[in-house]
């Protein structure tokens, strides 16, 4: 539970919330454009490290890469860029079906602070954080410092065992990963790539739409 304040408790002035606004939207834009599926368009020095058939670079599309990130790049470049890459499809995936479930009004049972601020009456998307209807400050705090706690200490290949950038089993969480044959854990990962994608532009397209108010389908009102 969060520190006992109450629902009208607030972290951020107007005007820091709409700096966080687009800054947020522009950092998610420019993960989704840079990796993006699209016409296969590369640089001679990517198609020359041989990047065009790392996994991603998916038939009939291709890889892409307007910005050149891969220029004069070697395989720890890339690599880096896909660890990103998927670290950034792993939140926006959280990130879109939590907006949708709320909205769907799904909610934890019980109160979110010791004053009695319930979750079902915290607001979506954005106005979780600022509005009437915002998580008490206390609450974004320890949700922030519960992020970095995962980002240092957890999410991340800490044993070195990782097998490929994004691996984070650490010799303890498996699922059966290693009873798969390497063609279906390639299949696996391909979907993983795909869906990160495909979240990195759900949730921005939801982040958009909520500032241009209306409604969309199954989603409802903005």
């Amino acid at each position: 539970p969060c520190t006992p304040e109450g629902p009208n408790t607030r972290l951020f002035s107007p005007k820091i919330t709409k700096m966080m606004k687009l800054a947020i939207a522009a950092l998610l834009a420019g993960s989704a454009a840079a990796f993006a599926p699209a016409p296969q368009k590369a640089s001679s020095s990517a198609l020359s490290m041989g990047f065009e058939s790392e996994l991603g670079a998916q038939p009939p599309l291709g890889l892409f890469d307007p910005l050149g990130m891969l220029a004069d790049a070697d395989q720890d470049r890339f690599d880096r860029l896909r660890y990103v890459e998927l670290k950034h499809g792993r939140i926006c995936q959280l990130a879109f079906l939590g907006n949708i479930i709320t909205r769907a009004g799904v909610h934890l049972p019980g109160d979110i602070d010791y004053s009695g601020t319930s979750f079902d009456s915290i607001g979506n998307g954005w106005a979780a954080i600022s509005g009437d209807n915002a998580i008490p400050s206390g609450g974004v705090l320890q949700i922030i410092a519960f992020i970095g706690f995962l980002e240092i200490g957890v999410m991340k290949d800490v044993t070195g065992e990782g097998e490929f950038p994004g691996d984070f089993r650490n010799g303890y969480i498996d699922f059966g990963w290693d009873s798969f044959s390497e063609e279906t854990k390639l299949q696996k990962r391909a979907i993983e790539l795909n869906n990160g994608r495909a979240a990195q532009m759900g949730i921005l397209g939801l982040m958009v739409h909520e500032q241009l108010g209306g409604s969309i389908p199954l989603v409802g009102e903005m």
